[in-house]
């Protein structure tokens, strides 16, 4: 007691950190820095600001960006199910589902959900794997991380302008965009990398040992390009034609028909057909920078699943509910399915093989 009181220690505290100190940094025999086993009672002074802490490194706010786009893409799918309008588009058409459905036929309304249920899905394969990216590679401030986000999301975003095609303007739509837009450019800003090289962080590739994993990342990359590929085509179908031929077969009415239903009938499935195509386009971003640069774990194996059932389940499995089964139509869906389950499987074996025990 003495002693800490003769270095102008004040009593008991200053006893307390010595001892901790010389008890904690002679164990086993060698001397540890006493700094670094110390310890004090006293309390800290948070100093830190309100828009600080709830902005942090940006992580929370591209999560909250993924649930978002996440729920939104369920709500499409549960109202589609429900076989009803959205508020917004009965107006503009000027009539609702039932009427419709009279005015036209089953398959027009049909066809219209089809849209919406692959849209939805697409939403849903996004936030998902927007979580994952903030919850996983971006936790270690991994820079591709950021680079497949910013690209997947300013391609998601800029596809709420393929209205212009056609000249709806859905109001649920821009509203959420102008919503989610500050929140997620928030948080690639606060979540930006110390280097902003495309290049460096394309480079930094994860060397997997075996044939599974090599060819698990070729075939998922491959199928990335097709996603995106599919996507931009979709996207500028839906600004300008709007329709395949086999579409129409399907509904059973040519354009003019469905022109003098309503005036506004043919932008408002323009709407959902653009933005599912920009949805593609954004989620095979994601899925290319996974591919190339994404630590081989079972978190990479768990999302690229999860997103595929989303997307998949959604693009397809509607075209059976709807009745909607041309087989050219289906067939690059169907052959992106079996590449990307390939894929997955192969990323599966590969991981399990160089897992430690």
């Amino acid at each position: 007691m003495k002693r800490a009181d003769s270095d102008g220690g004040i009593g008991p505290f200053r006893v307390q950190v010595r001892v901790q100190a010389n008890r904690v940094g002679w164990a086993g025999g060698r001397a540890e820095p006493a700094a670094a086993c110390c310890y004090t009672s006293m309390p800290m002074r948070d100093e830190r600001g309100l828009l600080e802490v709830l902005l942090g490194d940006g992580r929370f706010l591209i999560a909250l960006t993924g649930i978002s786009l996440a729920l939104s893409g369920g709500f499409a799918v549960l109202q589609s199910v429900s076989g009803q309008l959205l508020p917004q588009d009965s107006h503009a058409i000027g009539m609702d589902s039932l009427e419709l459905t009279h005015a036209g036929n089953r398959h027009l309304l049909g066809f219209m959900f089809h849209d919406r249920v692959a849209y939805g899905g697409c939403l849903v394969a996004i936030g998902a794997g927007y979580l994952w990216l903030s919850a996983f590679p971006m936790q270690v401030r991994a820079a591709w991380a950021w680079w497949a986000l910013c690209f997947s999301g300013v391609i998601g975003f800029l596809a709420f302008l393929t209205y212009l095609g056609q000249g709806y303007l859905d109001t649920w739509h821009g509203v959420a965009t102008l919503f989610l837009l500050p929140v997620f450019a928030a948080g690639l800003w606060r979540s930006r990398p110390g280097s902003f090289s495309l290049r460096t962080a394309w480079m930094q590739r994860h060397e997997d040992r075996g044939a599974f994993a090599r060819w698990g990342r070729i075939l998922l990359g491959t199928c990335a390009v097709g996603v995106i590929l599919a996507g931009g085509t979709i996207a500028v179908f839906g600004m300008t034609t709007v329709f395949v031929p086999s579409d129409l077969r399907f509904i059973g009415l040519d354009t003019q028909a469905l022109a003098r239903i309503s005036p506004s009938l043919i932008p408002v499935i323009s709407h959902d057909r653009a933005g599912f195509g920009g949805g593609l386009c954004s989620i095979g971003c994601l899925l290319l920078f996974m591919a190339r640069c994404a630590e081989l774990n079972r978190s990479l194996v768990e999302i690229v699943a999860v997103m595929g059932v989303a997307g998949f389940a959604g693009a397809i499995g509607v075209h059976f509910a709807v009745g909607y089964l041309d087989f050219f139509h289906l067939l690059p869906a169907f052959a992106g399915l079996c590449i990307f389950i390939v894929a997955d499987g192969l990323l599966w074996m590969g991981w399990r093989k160089n897992a430690p025990d």
